[in-house]
């Protein structure tokens, strides 16, 4: 069969990106599960336009909640076609009825035990509606497909060396969809960096972790970074603030080439980490923590999040001050959002206030979907855009990359200088995180190829329906 896999995107920002770091590994993983007998391709949304036509036979596509109402657009127009679509990921994982709706296979979890099963039901006309991944461990899984890799990227080495989070943060859907903390034999993960050489030289150097606390188990971590020692890289990835307690772990990590570490300090106030179940983190630890890192040469990239109960529009804006403060060199700027599947949703939903009139756009981690306790939801999007733009000023991300110029590695340095150059310039030329448009006023991707309207089903009138469960 041909199969061609989408990893769906919509553009966050008035005019989108000029250029990209970083594929999402699901496609080249998917790619890399699929039996040689089948004829893959692979897009990436986020660089180039997904073709509608029937030359595949089946359609593989994943998406996040924030690109659902596009997603959908395509999966309606493929079908149109007569094209088989199969629909995974987070979002379909919790709204499998409404993802029926618009394609032939759900497959909610995580893929690698169903996806062999769900090509040979295809191939003998006999598949199901609905197949749940189990998590497995994490053993024998094959390098990924970097050869169907689109060439825009700037760090086509991406991968995944464990699953899951031990953490229960209440925002986040990670614990549920990806059970437990499991890793992959170190000797698995160091043949796919060895077996991925790319043309040009940075792309080459650097190594990007797609995990979700890659450092957690920290026998098997020190492990990873001995080999890592001794293969002249570059890496960056996500962990929690506590690997600053483990001199030995910071050792290895700058011995092995640590550029950058992304923390989820999501806020600057402990009252606001207590209330998600950050737990984890302290507040007044953050420049500690923070210069801890700096010894090593590290970059520290740093997630926030806007939007929790006792917050104010003016303390909002004011963090842009404040993570400079701590010493933070490239901050993440995000929107407080209830997913399905989060004890967050649960929460919301509870007290009301999950606004029913507003649809999957405003799931992106850029828009509001929930009643702020303290303001109105006007209040807390203009005020993370006052945010953005006050985090993003020249003054600002001139003071961060001088900073770093003098405190991290030629590593540390190279990314401090990029992302935030990446996102000053953003603010320079006015392409800021983009506001949420109606139905209305969507433009239809591909007009000349004729399907059923997309049809989203009204959050008010799903909202009551229980979740398929996640294996």
């Amino acid at each position: 069969m041909k199969i061609r896999i989408i990893v769906s995107y919509v553009p966050r920002y008035r005019r989108g990106h000029h250029f990209h770091f970083v594929p999402p590994v699901t496609g080249m993983h998917l790619a890399a599960l699929t039996p040689r007998e089948h004829d893959v391709e692979l897009f990436h949304e986020q660089v180039r336009e997904v073709p509608v036509d029937d030359l595949p036979d089946v359609v593989a596509i994943s998406f996040f909640s924030g690109f659902a109402r596009h997603a959908y657009d395509l999966c309606d127009r493929y079908r149109a076609l007569g094209v088989k679509v199969v629909a995974g990921g987070p979002h379909v994982s919790y709204w499998v009825e409404e993802a029926l709706e618009h394609v032939d296979v759900v497959v909610t979890g995580e893929a690698e035990s169903v996806w062999g099963e769900i090509l040979k039901d295809l191939e003998r006309g006999a598949v199901q509606r609905v197949y749940h991944g189990e998590a497995r461990p994490l053993v024998g899984l094959p390098t990924p497909r970097y050869d169907l890799l689109e060439k825009r990227f700037v760090v086509p080495r991406v991968l995944q060396a464990t699953r899951g989070c031990p953490f229960t943060c209440s925002f986040c859907s990670v614990p549920d969809l990806n059970p437990g903390f499991r890793t992959r034999p170190v000797d698995d993960v160091i043949r796919d960096i060895v077996a991925s050489p790319f043309t040009l030289p940075w792309q080459d150097k650097v190594v990007w972790f797609w995990d979700d606390n890659l450092l957690v188990s920290r026998r098997w971590a020190k492990d990873l970074l001995r080999e890592l020692a001794g293969l002249d890289k570059w890496w960056l990835t996500q962990a929690s603030i506590d690997i600053v307690k483990d001199a030995e772990l910071l050792d290895l990590m700058e011995r092995s080439g640590c550029a950058g570490i992304f923390l989820g300090i999501e806020s600057l106030d402990d009252p606001d980490l207590r209330s998600v179940g950050k737990r984890q983190n302290r507040a007044g630890e953050y420049a500690e923590a923070i210069a801890r890192l700096h010894d090593r040469g590290i970059c520290v990239m740093a997630g926030f999040i806007s939007g929790f109960d006792d917050q104010t529009p003016e303390g909002i804006v004011r963090t842009a001050d404040r993570l400079n403060a701590v010493g933070v060199d490239v901050p993440f700027l995000s929107i407080l959002t209830p997913f399905r599947g989060t004890p967050l949703y649960d929460e919301r939903r509870r007290e009301g206030r999950v606004l029913e009139d507003r649809d999957w756009p405003h799931y992106n981690g850029y828009g509001v979907a929930f009643q702020p306790r303290s303001m109105s939801p006007e209040a807390l999007l203009s005020a993370h855009r006052a945010l953005w733009h006050r985090a993003f000023s020249p003054r600002s991300v001139l003071d961060r990359v001088s900073r770093g110029l003098g405190q991290l590695s030629p590593g540390g340095r190279m990314l401090s200088l990029a992302m935030n150059g990446f996102y000053g310039l953003k603010q320079l030329t006015g392409n800021e995180p983009a506001t949420v448009k109606a139905p209305s006023e969507i433009r239809i991707a591909h007009p000349s190829i004729e399907a059923p309207p997309t049809r989203l089903t009204p959050l008010r009138l799903i909202r009551d329906r229980e979740p398929r469960a996640v294996a």
